[in-house]
């Protein structure tokens, strides 16, 4: 190799070094999106044309690559996106689940400003997560927690004209006050600009049901409870104004009893339902009754109720997956038990005892 007379040996790696940081500080640093230049974007499809929350969609077209952000019209929410996948020709994202329901524009902003709009139609039916009771009277509220609520228009129960009147709206919840209605028990269809959602839980009218604790004992029950009395409170109770508190002793295995004044069996009835405080900890309940195969107070594990700790637990069983009431025969007691409790005595409420037809 010839080295010019103004170059040595010993400074050619140097220029070579410095050459190399030349060659680095011209290229381009990148945060993984393709290089596209942004051009004046087109869009010709987006497929689907319409979705719900957190479906994917892909918007086709030319001029797409290096788009910066997606807005959905309606409360202007954006939508997340992986740059990565943009191609001159395509563009996938989700549908945000915060979107707002109906049809609207989303517009897809480039690097430079460019900007393209697309009609859309989002799918935001009502959906239900929660409820603050499933029992009712005429005129009592219940308060359902979800989303897509803000649009509803319409609840009635399912399979009739009877409507529940919307107190009040908002995206996550919804109150409702419950109609007067012949109906014993009934799922709820929700209608919003979207469309029509049927719950999966069901709303039990008390009026409709056999009664054995409410807001007081009914009439002809009566306290038969094991070891100290059952007694009503006012201060602990999930519906109304009352339930009844009974107080287990440690090691003394007691029992809560209603003594009722005899029902006959019929097949009519197929739930039985309430809800039931619980007490420090975590404990298994066992319902029983002596219209069962085995004898009363047993410990029958189809029959458990598991209630958590200081929180008010709703049970609705099905009397045919118990050992609850033999046919033929006449149902005149009904108990809770559970085993211990051993540390200290505990002490759990129950409210809104009924059978369900």
């Amino acid at each position: 190799m010839n080295i010019p007379t103004f170059f040595t040996r010993a400074t050619l790696p140097l220029l070579m070094l410095g050459a190399g940081f030349v060659l680095n500080a011209c290229t381009e640093d990148t945060d993984g999106r393709p290089q596209i230049k942004p051009g004046n974007p087109v869009a010709s499809a987006i497929t689907p044309d319409s979705a719900s929350g957190g479906s994917v969609v892909t918007l086709k077209g030319t001029g797409l690559g290096d788009m910066r952000a997606i807005v959905f019209e309606k409360q202007s929410v954006a939508a997340g996106f992986q740059p990565t996948l943009n191609t001159e020709n395509a563009l996938i994202f989700r549908v945000p689940d915060e979107a707002a329901g109906g049809v609207q524009n989303i517009t897809f902003t480039n690097s430079e400003g460019r900007t393209v709009s697309v009609p859309f139609r989002v799918l935001a039916y009502p959906t239900i997560t929660d409820v603050s009771n499933y029992n009712f009277t005429k005129g009592s509220t219940v308060t359902l927690t979800g989303n897509n609520l803000e649009d509803v228009t319409a609840v009635k129960l399912s399979g009739t004209s009877t409507v529940a009147k919307i107190v009040s709206k908002e995206k996550k919840k919804l109150v409702l006050e419950m109609p007067t209605t012949t109906v014993g028990r009934a799922t709820l269809d929700i209608t919003n600009t979207t469309g029509m959602m049927k719950t999966t839980q069901e709303f039990v009218n008390v009026e409709q049901a056999y009664p054995i604790f409410l807001d007081a004992y009914a009439t002809g029950v009566t306290d038969a409870s094991w070891g100290d009395a059952a007694a009503i409170s006012t201060k602990e109770f999930k519906s109304g104004t009352a339930s009844v508190g009974k107080n287990f002793q440690k090691g003394n295995w007691h029992l809560i009893g209603f003594s009722m004044p005899g029902l006959a069996y019929s097949s009519a009835y197929t739930y039985v339902s309430g809800w039931i405080k619980g007490a420090s900890a975590d404990y298994t309940l066992y319902l029983t009754t002596d219209a069962a195969s085995v004898g009363f107070g047993e410990y029958i594990e189809k029959n458990k109720i598991d209630v958590k700790a200081n929180t008010w637990t709703y049970f609705k069983i099905k009397l045919s997956d118990m050992d609850f009431w033999s046919a033929g025969k006449t149902l005149k007691q009904i108990g809770f038990r559970i085993k211990g409790p051993d540390k200290q005595d505990e002490t759990f409420y129950f409210d809104d005892l009924i059978l369900v037809k």
